[in-house]
């Protein structure tokens, strides 16, 4: 989206002060197709460019400035988006591979998962961390707003925090088993796509119809928002889901594995 509001900027400035783009790409040594697909914000418009066109167009060092805005990420994405995105959904959607949704967890399965992060970070983060993630199931008490969470099967056998804390951790899944805005479907071993082994993934809904997909990996984490790639998105989480138990039978699933622990 930077790339394309620059662009947009650019071209406005240039229109504005009577440049041609032939102009402007001869005086930055580029192609006319290369200047109008840094316009379209197809390709990031480069700094040489962007100089070009501030002289051209006398723009006082205003469209220079936004180079370093163009550049890529430092750093993965963080979070704090797509919590604010998931205040104001009306339906999430979650699938997750190897543990059990933030939303569903217990504080012991909480803080066991929290506590042992790579880097390492101090006690008071992890608590704050903690704190954060039970102030987030709030939310499941509000009865308008629709939660789905897919779990693959792997999730119930990973001993995290031990046996008590996985014990206490799926009778909490059992909880919800009569709710009516609070779905929950294992996704067998035997059942799983291949699409379900490539990480966790989560479909927002807006109450505007806005739709956002949030992939995570290790140590990165993405929120997309782009109609296309999100409509990819969403239909491969409705086909993991598809291959799930329903509710009921996932609860008495749930209580087989309880059954072993």
């Amino acid at each position: 989206m930077s790339w394309k509001y620059c662009g947009d900027q650019l071209k406005r400035w240039r229109t504005r002060a009577g440049v041609t783009r032939e102009q402007l790409a001869k005086e930055a040594c580029y192609d006319i197709e290369s200047v109008r697909s840094m316009e379209a914000g197809r390709r990031r418009p480069s700094l040489k460019l962007l100089r070009a066109a501030d002289e051209l167009c006398d723009a006082k060092g205003m469209l220079v400035a936004a180079e370093p805005y163009l550049l890529p990420e430092t750093k993965p994405a963080r979070s704090d988006v797509f919590f604010e995105v998931e205040k104001e959904a009306v339906a999430c959607y979650f699938y997750e591979a190897l543990y059990i949704p933030g939303l569903m967890q217990t504080e012991g399965y909480a803080r066991a998962v929290l506590s042992r992060p790579m880097p390492p970070v101090n006690d008071t983060t992890i608590e704050e961390r903690v704190a954060s993630r039970l102030k987030r199931q709030e939310r499941l008490m509000e009865p308008e707003v629709l939660f789905s969470f897919t779990i693959y099967e792997a999730a119930l056998h990973t001993s995290i925090g031990g046996r008590e804390v996985m014990k206490a951790q799926l009778h909490r899944l059992l909880e919800f088993e009569d709710s009516h805005n609070i779905r929950i479907q294992i996704l067998p071993t035997e059942q799983m796509p291949p699409s379900g082994l490539s990480g966790s993934l989560i479909i927002l809904e807006t109450i505007n119809n806005e739709q956002y997909a949030y992939v995570e990996t290790h140590m990165t984490n993405a929120l997309h928002s782009e109609p296309q790639l999100v409509g990819k998105l969403s239909r491969r989480h409705a086909m993991i889901r598809s291959q799930a138990l329903n509710p009921q039978e996932s609860a008495q699933f749930i209580r087989k594995t309880l059954e072993h622990l």
